[in-house]
């Protein structure tokens, strides 16, 4: 089996909030194939939204990051694709969203709600290939609900406007992250197509990687909620399929990890919103360590980063291993 798994492809989620450049370093450095930007909207960037124009922004230290972009007027997303994404020549990729289930994105018929109009992303996938030359994908869900599971006619619609590969999170739209993902779903995907299918859903440890790739036989993975403090979990599942065994992080070098995500952090951002962006971070990262819950309501208080990594240092001085 851990011969099949060489070739398969290891890539970290478009998270939002969370895959900024800082931590899509880190996930490089710990094996991810490939990463993504947060979920752009076409609409922001159409009207030269500046905020939105900044999650676009690259490091030139990355090697293999890729831009994911979302909405739903076709005009508005051939302008952007031709005129900002197709002229980035430090991206290979483009990523399409039709899985987010988040109420501020589907309201506008964007995200996971298209796939409750098929035709609408048929004209999204024809417009996608005529724009661009680069390898694209698209994400999407099961479908909105366990009673309208769509996922095969979207894969299909997909393939035949020439999307180069499909990337399906296991779960419907009204499921959001609960529940169990269904694995056997993206099998069925798989078995149904001809282009590279990523299965997306539950991935949270080398055995579960190992059992994903086992029930699906899928082409790759995308780590999304379980890299999230973790990023780690590259470095085992990449020593996993070289060995046959993989190393669990110490303790200290959790923190370690921590203190160099600030410090990736601070070259692109100014202090004060680093402080505040990493708390979420800093939460996932200290989850079951000894009173991690007294360290993370500490930082959350901080305001100053030379306080935060005093606090960091002298916990870790604490700690075992």
């Amino acid at each position: 089996m851990r011969e099949q798994l060489k070739n398969k492809q290891i890539m970290l989620a478009p998270l939002a909030g969370v895959s900024d450049v800082g931590f899509r370093l880190i996930c490089e450095k710990y094996g991810a194939d490939k990463t993504f930007t947060e979920m752009v909207s076409c609409n922001a960037l159409y009207y030269d939204n500046k905020k939105t124009d900044d999650l676009l922004f690259i490091s030139e230290r990355e090697k293999n990051c890729n831009v994911q972009v979302f909405g739903r007027k076709l005009d508005v997303i051939e302008k952007v694709i031709k005129d900002k994404i197709e002229i980035m020549d430090n991206i290979s990729e483009i990523s399409f969203n039709m899985g987010c289930p988040v109420a501020k994105i589907t309201k506008n018929g964007e995200g996971c709600q298209l796939m409750a109009e098929p035709k609408r992303v048929e004209e999204i996938c024809k417009i996608l290939r005529k724009s661009s030359k680069k390898k694209l994908n698209i994400k999407f869900r099961l479908g909105i609900d366990e009673n309208n599971k769509n996922y095969l006619e979207i894969g299909k619609i997909a393939q035949d406007c020439g999307i180069d590969y499909v990337i399906l999170h296991a779960r419907t739209k009204e499921q959001f992250y609960s529940g169990k993902a269904s694995w056997e779903d993206i099998k069925k995907l798989k078995e149904n197509l001809s282009i590279p299918v990523i299965a997306n859903g539950d991935i949270f440890s080398v055995e579960d990687f190992i059992n994903i790739m086992e029930e699906t036989l899928a082409d790759g993975v995308m780590l999304a909620r379980g890299a999230m403090g973790n990023p780690f979990l590259f470095r085992e599942i990449k020593e996993y399929i070289k060995n046959g065994n993989y190393k669990k992080p110490s303790p200290k070098e959790l923190i370690d990890q921590i203190i160099e995500q600030y410090e990736l952090e601070l070259l692109y951002k100014d202090e004060k919103l680093v402080i505040t962006q990493m708390r979420k971070h800093v939460s996932a990262y200290l989850k079951g360590l000894e009173n991690s819950s007294k360290i993370r309501d500490k930082i959350n208080k901080l305001k100053n980063i030379d306080e935060v990594m005093d606090v960091l240092n002298n916990y870790k001085s604490m700690l075992k291993g």
